[in-house]
């Protein structure tokens, strides 16, 4: 595996992979801190790519002024090697000063689908998001690119930019969401579980079970509301600090809804425990008539 740390040892190394043939190249980005959910989305675009670019990037960008980025966790060489065993071409790791030079002014602001949710609630973070994943996107001209559906709103914000900004590597529809990957006890993993102490880490378990009940509650005709007042009980009883959001959405838009009207739905919710926040998705379907 190769790896590059600057823009054009990397031009160099994608204009490599596209000599050995016609073969399709997919990106598959991250923040590193890697976990199987990471390795599953390598995995999948392996199957569906004849190269894997990996990409490991701490956004500081998409930090607010309070939030963790000084304690993100890095680890690029453990990332590297485990990138490598699952046989993953070049791996695209720059510096801050590297994607963002001197005298940087652009942003790249995503209306509509970023404004809600976890948009509300960290001012800025989907601008962070679509700027440097329109760079990567830039950078790498993948022919596709993969993103877990854990970070759901996340995946509607790039797929509309890529739609808006008229992208051709990758097209919107080439930018594919892989179902979510969870631990024994159905917490979505995540690189800030590890910041949970062994009691917050039990106590988290509670989210996905709260968002199942709920919406096995919502989807045999309980009143939607009285749904999400019951999860947000339920998480705070089992040690939850708060609850950011707790959101009934149309998939497609994210728009809120108060009941299920026919088409697909999520159940996004987004909560602290202790210090760390954490959020999840589930879909909601309508039960068949």
């Amino acid at each position: 595996m190769q790896i590059a740390t600057t823009r054009d040892v990397l031009r160099n190394a994608v204009a490599g992979l596209r000599r050995q043939g016609a073969g399709r190249i997919a990106l598959v980005p991250t923040m590193g801190a890697l976990h199987e959910g990471h390795l599953t989305l390598v995995r999948r675009a392996r199957a569906e790519a004849d190269h894997v670019v990996a990409s490991i990037f701490v956004n500081p960008r998409q930090f607010g002024p309070k939030e963790d980025l000084a304690a993100y966790p890095r680890q690029l060489a453990e990332d590297a090697a485990m990138l490598e065993a699952e046989g993953v071409a070049l791996l695209w790791a720059p510096t801050v000063e590297e994607m963002y030079p001197a005298g940087f002014v652009t942003n790249v602001s995503v209306a509509g689908v970023s404004e809600g949710l976890c948009g509300a609630a960290r001012p800025g973070h989907f601008d962070g998001v679509a700027t440097v994943v329109c760079k990567l996107f830039n950078q790498v001209q993948p022919d596709m690119a993969f993103f877990g559906e854990k970070d759901f709103q996340q995946l509607a914000v790039i797929r509309a930019m890529a739609r808006d900004l008229d992208l051709t590597l990758p097209h919107a529809d080439a930018i594919i969401g892989v179902p979510t990957v969870r631990e024994a006890d159905g917490l979505a993993m995540s690189s800030r579980n590890r910041y949970l102490s062994p009691e917050q880490r039990a106590a988290a378990a509670a989210l996905p079970r709260a968002m199942r009940k709920a919406i096995a509650a919502i989807v045999g005709g309980a009143n939607a509301t009285a749904a999400l007042a019951e999860l947000e009980a339920e998480m705070t009883s089992a040690g939850f600090t708060s609850v950011d959001y707790a959101v009934l959405a149309d998939a497609a838009s994210l728009a809120p809804l108060t009941a299920l009207d026919g088409a697909p739905a999520r159940l996004l919710v987004a909560a602290r425990i202790g210090g760390t926040r954490l959020i999840d998705n589930m879909a909601v379907m309508p039960a068949l008539k």
